[in-house]
Order: C-alpha cells, then structure tokens, then sequence
C-alpha cells in the first residue's frame, strides 16, 4: 500500500510540475520556473514538517503520500532542503556544510561528466 501512496502522489506532483512549467514560462537566461518549484516545495515541506510535530499522526501515510509522493514528484529539492534543515536543527553545522556544497558542486559535476561522455559515445558513434 506504502508502494501506491508515493506512486500515486509523484504523479500528482509530477504534473503539478509540468503544469508550473507551462505556467511560469522562463523569461532570460535565469530559470524561473524551476526556482519558483524549488522554493514552493521547500516552504510546503516546512509547513509539513511543523503540521507533523503537531499531529504525529500525519507521519505515516499521509507523509508517504504528500512529502514523498507530490512533493519528491514535484521537486526533490525540497527532501534537500528539509534535510538541510534538520541537520541544522541538531546542530551539525560542519556536516550541513559538507552536504550542501557537495550536494550542489558535485551535482553539476557529475551532470557534466555524464553530458560529455554521452557527447563523446555519440560522436564515436558507440550510443
């Protein structure tokens, strides 16, 4: 059941996404409707985050469904965020350090590795 609940709401969140994409149409270089996603989904995260200390009920299926399933749909920037919050929240500043700038630096490194080397599979026509 666990299964359906994050399959069903990363659906939701997915077309959530698509439809901010179509609706936010990026305007420069600047990527604004990716930024605009990110941050929605990091306030809403929070809002979830405070709702489940609160009602400690929400913190089964419910989170599986909205935190995992429309909002990892949506956008996983907000798992980072929240992360990032919580390892501020206990304190390790070091390690929230470590895990943000790793997570950014080697994100775009290793989205360019893999671009280039695909370019470059391509281009010895081994793809």
């Amino acid at each position: 059941m666990n299964w359906l609940l994050v399959a069903c709401g990363g659906a939701i969140g997915a077309t959530l996404r698509y439809a901010a994409s179509l609706l936010l149409k990026p305007h420069g270089l600047f990527p604004w409707p990716t930024w605009w996603v990110n941050l929605l989904g990091c306030f809403c995260a929070g809002l979830f985050l405070a709702l489940c200390q609160k009602y400690p009920a929400l913190q089964q299926e419910t989170r599986l469904f909205l935190m995992v399933g429309i909002l990892g749909g949506f956008t996983t920037f907000s798992s980072f965020g929240l992360e990032t919050f919580q390892l501020l929240r206990q304190g390790q500043h070091m390690l929230t350090l470590l895990y943000v700038l790793s997570t950014l630096f080697l994100g775009v490194l290793v989205l360019a590795l893999g671009f280039y080397l695909a370019q470059y599979l391509l281009a010895s026509k081994s793809l």
